[in-house]
């Protein structure tokens, strides 16, 4: 190891006990993945070395009562991936670990992957959205009896052309006892969603106001986060109560909470997403959150979380340098083998790189503009997405679009003609919402909307099935995080979508940001580390358990410098 001269930077005197200190790169990197360890840095003769057990004083001047003391020039703490993230939201939420799998919907957040997350002491949240409310129900029953008291939790999406299902999915989580949401989409807070909040509100034994019913809001616009952080609208709450659904001493306790505690600021992400930059949405959330704070004076802390690019253990741990009360990830699940899409799927996202990703028109918001980002390599879905939306934005019915036009989409969008396609798309809409067949029948925009949102609806659905002769149609919400996961875990166990599974990937993302965090304060005290010393590659759960255990002495064999 190179030499150089920390005479200038004592920060105190290490007097060793039974081990003498090691020098060179390797056990340097091998204090520093003992991450239940201090790391005691020393100075003999000018060489770097690592010191294990033994008495440290601090300060620049040697005690004199300890002539043989060495210098030390670099300490660090133990820092565990339990003690990452902030502690009242892993209490508030019964939590090992501040680490969220969010909801893809369609189920592709399955239960497995939401059971094996409770299981590891983190969290995951069912994809309930685009799922029939059987379905989701029997999601429901199976996570409750498998988990009994770990946590988990589900997806209320937004529908803001449907908020009769909105009502039904909200209804069926208080009758079931679903006590925890992620609330996502949302463009503007809703009447079910308030609901859900207030129901059940009270005050303990110490009078203290608490609500059963928690939400983790998933949000990329200050606006909507206000709305979050705000306690729920007078006018929701009146209606509530003209309504006999809540009583007017409930509605005047929920004066005094905030719609959600929790709030993630999702960046770029898959889905649904504004592309907003992590670096500057986190800050100005955290901002937002203090501000709050401070104006209602609530009782519990309020915490942000961060989404949107979460896929190494360099963006979770710069995550949680900038204050995120916890990581929450997504794309990088989609391919992990308890996802609930199809192998297939889980193929194309693992080779994908960070530019392989666009964004294309939505099935819920199509109307509105909205869009989602999605996987581009191997699919034509993104194109066909924005042409079917330039050619609504364009005409008022499907007859007034050109002849040939016509004939593309009916022979390569829907396989049918239109009149077919719509008796389909009329079937599915007579058992979801009726109305929409009123409407469409009355105006032949409408109708030519609901047949174009048919074909962005079932796209995701062949993705998920995998439908061999409709993958050139395929929908696969991802964002950029999976190109820069596919890049870190290159050339290891993780580049086969077959050995990743999502606690071993977590476990890699969450020790791997305790790593290059006790990296990072050591090079900010001032020394000079050789590169691979912070250099993290993926770990199998065994090589992780090593360095989580306090009787390992020694990096696995592979990680050896």
């Amino acid at each position: 190891m190179q030499s150089f001269n920390h005479a200038k930077k004592i920060l105190g005197w290490w007097t060793p006990a039974d081990a003498p200190p090691e020098t060179g790169t390797r056990a340097l990197k091998a204090a520093i993945f003992q991450v239940d360890r201090t790391v005691i840095c020393l100075n003999i003769n000018d060489q770097l070395a690592v010191g294990a057990a033994g008495a440290i004083t601090l300060g620049d001047l040697r005690p004199s009562s300890q002539a043989g003391a060495i210098p030390v020039v670099g300490y660090v703490p133990a820092l565990p991936p339990e003690n990452l993230g902030d502690s009242c939201f892993k209490q508030a939420h019964n939590l090992r670990y501040a680490y969220i799998a969010g909801a893809m919907a369609n189920g592709i957040t399955s239960v497995e992957m939401v059971a094996e997350m409770g299981r590891a002491g983190m969290i995951g949240f069912f994809g309930a959205a685009g799922l029939p409310l059987h379905e989701v129900e029997k999601a429901i029953h199976h996570l409750q009896s498998h988990l009994h008291q770990l946590p988990f939790g589900f997806n209320l999406i937004h529908s803001p052309g449907d908020l009769e299902l909105e009502t039904a999915v909200v209804d069926l989580y208080l009758r079931r006892g679903i006590r925890r949401i992620s609330a996502s989409a949302y463009l503007d807070l809703t009447l079910p969603l308030v609901y859900y909040r207030v129901k059940g509100i009270q005050r303990d034994p110490r009078g203290r106001v608490v609500c059963p019913n928690k939400i983790i809001a998933k949000v990329s616009r200050i606006e909507v986060a206000r709305k979050f952080f705000s306690p729920p609208p007078l006018k929701f709450l009146s209606q509530l109560v003209d309504r006999k659904m809540i009583t007017e001493e409930d509605a005047a306790l929920a004066a005094s909470i905030p719609m959600a505690e929790d709030l993630t600021a999702e960046a770029d992400s898959g889905g649904h997403t504004d592309n907003r930059p992590a670096i500057t949405l986190l800050p100005t959330m955290l901002a937002l959150r203090d501000e709050l704070a401070a104006r209602y004076n609530y009782e519990m802390p309020l915490h942000v979380g961060l989404a949107g690019g979460i896929a190494t253990p360099n963006s979770a741990a710069a995550a949680f340098a900038m204050g995120a009360a916890y990581v929450l990830t997504g794309s990088i699940n989609q391919a992990c083998v308890e996802s609930g899409t199809s192998a297939t799927v889980c193929q194309m996202l693992a080779e994908a790189s960070q530019a392989d990703v666009t964004m294309a028109p939505a099935a819920d918001m199509f109307e509105m503009g909205v869009k989602v980002q999605v996987l581009k390599r191997g699919t034509m879905f993104p194109l066909r997405a924005a042409k079917l939306y330039e050619l609504y934005s364009q005409y008022d019915c499907y007859a007034d679009i050109p002849a040939k036009q016509r004939e593309i989409l009916e022979r390569d969008y829907f396989r049918s003609s239109f009149e077919e396609e719509w008796q389909q798309t009329r079937q599915f809409f007579s058992r979801r919402d009726p109305r929409q067949i009123i409407l469409a029948e009355e105006n032949p925009k409408h109708k030519m909307a609901l047949v174009f949102r048919s074909y962005l609806g079932r796209s995701s659905n062949w993705a998920k099935s995998g439908d061999p002769s409709r993958k050139i149609d395929y929908q696969i919400w991802c964002g950029p995080a999976i190109g820069a996961f596919n890049q870190w875990v290159k050339g290891s166990f993780l580049e086969k979508p077959e050995n990743r599974k999502i606690v071993t990937v977590a476990m890699n993302l969450m020790l791997g940001a305790a790593v290059i965090t006790r990296v990072n304060w050591l090079r900010h005290q001032g020394l000079v580390l050789p590169a691979e010393v912070g250099n993290f590659t993926p770990m199998t759960l065994a090589e992780i358990d090593g360095c989580l255990n306090p009787k390992a002495e020694m990096l696995p064999a592979s990680k050896a410098v």
